[in-house]
């Protein structure tokens, strides 16, 4: 009897063990908040390539979207007005999640648009940036990236309004907006 005991509290002892130890792992999740951001090569809308590492020097605000994402459509102006308004003294590149070359060229027609669109074809990048910040992959999920490459801000979900991301650019990056 103290013998089968023993084996059911060892057995009871590994498994707590085991799970405290998934769970840690799980918990480790790294969060980029803080961190350089990861770097990338993407092709963009132009045919031209956009290098992450190449911008550093200059704020950059990365945001993630797709054609499909309401929401993504509707903040999508606030960042091609931040880029036309802040003259190049920050750089807005927003990534196109999952679709064609071919695909975001029609969306956009004859405009041609300031901030840099990347694309993702097969969301490489993207699920890069979603660990631990972003697990459940939404989109738009926006990334702002100091001129040292350190990210200093992540909002998952979209902006409200223009307004919104001004003061948003305003805190981060100490701006002023137009």
């Amino acid at each position: 009897m103290a013998n089968r005991m023993s084996k059911k509290l060892i057995r009871i002892t590994l498994i707590i063990a085991v799970l405290a130890l998934v769970g840690g792992a799980l918990s480790c999740s790294s969060s980029l908040l803080s961190q350089k951001a990861p770097d990338f090569t993407l092709p963009t809308m132009t045919g031209a390539n956009i290098t992450l590492s190449e911008l550093e020097g200059t704020p950059v605000v990365l945001n993630f979207w797709a054609r499909s994402c309401g929401h993504c459509l509707t903040e999508l102006p606030y960042f091609e007005a931040v880029a036309q308004e802040s003259a190049g003294e920050i750089k807005v590149i927003a990534i196109d999640v999952g679709e064609s070359v071919s695909t975001v060229q029609t969306f956009f027609g004859d405009y041609e648009p300031t901030m840099i669109v990347a694309l993702d074809t097969i969301g490489e990048v993207f699920v890069s940036y979603c660990q631990g910040d972003n697990s459940r992959m939404y989109i738009p999920f926006t990334l702002f990236v100091d001129s040292e490459g350190i990210v200093q801000y992540i909002k998952v979900g979209a902006f409200q309004s223009e307004t919104e991301l001004w003061d948003t650019l305003d805190s981060v990056f100490e701006t002023t907006a137009p």
